[in-house]
């Protein structure tokens, strides 16, 4: 944005993004939309629109037949960077259930559906006090039911300082320093029964150096696809000069190795199967090996 932009309010510069998002994804915007997106007057949903195309003069034009301001074919969004993925994941959210409509700016939706994942429980209770430790960079005791520690026959109290949740792609995490076993591990939250007990923290969340340090996976085309279907798989990941840096933190990379079936023997997949390969393999293994060490 130039400086005229930098010096709009906030909820003025909301209101022209949504005026964009309305012309670039609608095909267009009537004052009725932005009063009631917002719930401002009339008026000044027509001052809104007027300040927009005095700002971007060749952007919007009014279609009498329409009743409603459309793009232009020089339309250029100045307050907003169109982005495909936003506006997919708003669609993913409300066919999961996540969001309504009422929560984004879409209105004329295509259809769509997702896979049905059975979704994991997390107790809200549960995750309002671990965002509370974390904030407070306290401790709190967890009951915790494992499945791989030697105690795993029954839930058992631990007691965790907390700094971070992560995702795997499919479950929700927190990242702690482990009272019991002395060191920073991954608890699932939705194996997260039961909270009590804040104290004083265990660690300090800088001494985490696996989720501090970063490792770069470069991903390319299988090679073992054809030219032009690696050209294609070039272009799905928007890959430059033919491959991709994925940056990890080592603490996930177990996660990353599972999801791109870094484990699954050689052969077992078709190369389609795995349309991307892990260039710098031996580097990403080595990793692995420190962060499970």
């Amino acid at each position: 944005m130039d400086t005229t932009d930098e010096r709009l309010r906030w909820g003025t510069e909301q209101r022209l993004e949504f005026i964009e998002f309305r012309a670039f994804w609608e095909g267009g915007i009537r004052r009725g939309d932005i009063t009631g997106q917002f719930g401002v007057s009339v008026p000044q949903a027509s001052n809104d629109l007027a300040l927009y195309q005095r700002l971007a003069p060749l952007n919007l034009r009014y279609d009498a037949s329409e009743k409603r301001y459309v793009p232009t074919a020089d339309f250029a969004p100045r307050f907003m960077k169109p982005d495909a993925d936003r506006y997919l994941d708003q669609l993913w959210c409300v066919a999961d259930g996540l969001i309504g409509f009422d929560e984004t700016w879409i209105v004329r939706a295509p259809e769509a559906g997702v896979v049905p994942v059975p979704r994991r429980r997390i107790e809200s209770s549960v995750l309002k006090r671990l965002v509370g430790v974390i904030r407070d960079r306290r401790s709190i005791e967890i009951l915790y039911q494992s499945m791989t520690s030697r105690r795993a026959d029954q839930p058992i109290w631990r007691r965790i300082t907390p700094h971070a949740f992560a995702h795997d792609g499919m479950r929700w995490h927190v990242r702690a320093f482990c009272h019991l076993d002395e060191k920073f591990k991954d608890f699932l939250l939705s194996r997260c029964r039961e909270v009590r007990g804040e104290g004083a923290a265990g660690a300090d969340a800088a001494d985490d150096s696996l989720w501090h340090t970063m490792f770069t996976a470069v991903l390319v085309p299988n090679p073992e696809l054809a030219p032009s279907q690696r050209e294609t798989i070039a272009l799905d990941y928007g890959m430059t000069n033919g491959q991709a840096e994925i940056p990890i933190r080592h603490a996930l990379l177990y996660y990353f190795n599972k999801r791109m079936r870094l484990d699954v023997p050689a052969g077992i997949d078709k190369p389609a199967e795995r349309p991307v390969v892990v260039a710098n393999i031996e580097a990403l293994r080595q990793a692995l090996d420190e962060a499970s060490g």
